[in-house]
């Protein structure tokens, strides 16, 4: 499995020997993220001299996008923007970057070995991809959201798995003022621009890699719009949560006033109160977003940012102590006696919602990654929608540490 990462700045990643199997020349990788189970891995390649490789095969899916320089495969050179996706198992020519080209590499479903001049694997399947993107046509993505503004441009879809790599362009004011979550993992690297959402600020060179269910959103495009290469393992459905709240809590026993006990808790409301709040544009564009899904016939809720009106978690605390009265609950006597008595009424009663088992894959505990709730899973229409996994604070990265303070 591959960790969350969201967001960071490549610059806060440490240089290593880039482990390109094979080749001659010099370059350097910066790690971004990597699966130690399997081998996958994304990487910012920097080539110090002429690089190159001779015709053989990937032990794993691989992808070249170039950021800066060239890159020639077979007879073809490509500048900014050239793309290679060689499907493991399948023999590729063979591949040079010029000094000083910068490039995204990517390595899925397998490690970084290389066999050269390998005869086409038996279970091999699909060819090699060769495309120059920056001459590729932007088409309007089929489902931009709340509002249209939205760009894509695909590199590759695997018609068997779903997998697929594209480039996506937001509009300047596009903006999205829900959370989604997706049933697969999202990985981005912003090429150019700017956005704000509620882990942080995407700027030039900023990375996430977001296991599948993790929400996030609250999105808002800043001048000039912003341009980044999306990869995700399935198909990315969009499922939307707003009213959005998270309390936690406990209690510390040693280091509390003068080293002792203390209760404590804290929630996402509270990370919003104090805080650089977001610009007037920011909330301006969410507040259009929220204006025109409505005029699209859409139901959704006021756009409410952390830190401003009442705590939902304290809203919901009390619809849940109301309903348990309600249905026979003692929640509403004094709680400082002893807890020796049998529990088996009220406090099971809290009404939540809906029963979180009822919100799961129907394989999420039986199958080879019942140790990951993030892992990426099929999902068909029909399907049960799985919850969110539970996600509050944002990693920080210390080269661009801006943060829109919505933390959820």
């Amino acid at each position: 499995m591959r960790p969350h990462v969201e967001l960071i700045h490549e610059k806060d990643y440490i240089w290593h020997g880039a482990e390109l199997v094979g080749g001659e020349g010099r370059a350097s990788e910066r790690r971004l993220s990597v699966d130690e189970e399997d081998g996958s891995c994304s990487l910012r390649v920097d080539f110090h001299t002429r690089w190159g490789r001779g015709p053989g095969v990937h032990h794993a899916d691989t992808e070249y996008y170039v950021l800066e320089g060239s890159m020639t495969y077979g007879a073809r050179t490509i500048g900014k923007g050239g793309y290679v996706h060689a499907p493991k198992g399948v023999p590729v020519e063979a591949i040079t970057f010029a000094e000083g080209t910068k490039i995204l590499h990517y390595r899925e479903y397998g490690d970084a070995g290389f066999d050269p001049g390998a005869a086409r694997w038996t279970d091999s399947r699909d060819d090699v991809i060769v495309l120059d993107s920056e001459a590729m046509t932007w088409d309007a993505v089929p489902n931009a959201g709340p509002m249209p503004g939205l760009f894509i441009k695909y590199l590759h879809v695997d018609p068997v798995s779903g997998f697929y790599t594209r480039l996506v362009h937001s509009q300047e004011g596009w903006s999205d003022h829900r959370l989604a979550h997706h049933p697969c993992y999202e990985e981005a690297y912003t090429i150019e621009g700017e956005m704000e959402y509620n882990f942080g600020t995407l700027i030039d060179g900023t990375y996430f890699f977001r296991p599948a269910r993790v929400k996030h959103g609250h999105f808002t495009t800043m001048e000039g719009g912003v341009t980044w290469i999306l990869r995700s393992d399935g198909e990315l459905q969009n499922w939307y949560t707003q009213n959005e709240w998270v309390r936690w809590g406990g209690e510390g026993v040693n280091y509390g006033p003068n080293g002792g006990r203390m209760r404590w808790s804290q929630s996402s409301h509270d990370l919003g109160v104090g805080s650089p709040p977001r610009s007037e544009k920011d909330l301006a564009d969410l507040q259009a977003s929220l204006a025109f899904a409505r005029e699209q016939g859409g139901r959704d809720v006021d756009f409410v940012p952390h830190g401003h009106g009442t705590d939902k978690s304290l809203l919901a605390i009390a619809k849940a102590m109301d309903a348990a009265r309600l249905q026979g609950g003692h929640t509403d006597h004094d709680h400082d006696h002893g807890h020796d008595h049998d529990h088996d009424h009220g406090h099971d009663h809290l009404d939540w919602g809906a029963d979180p088992h009822t919100l799961e894959h129907a394989d999420e505990r039986i199958d080879s990654g019942a140790h990951d709730w993030g892992r990426s899973r099929p999902w068909k229409q029909g399907d049960a929608i799985p919850a969110p996994i539970l996600s509050s604070l944002p990693v920080r990265s210390r080269s661009a540490g801006r943060w829109s303070t919505d933390g959820m």
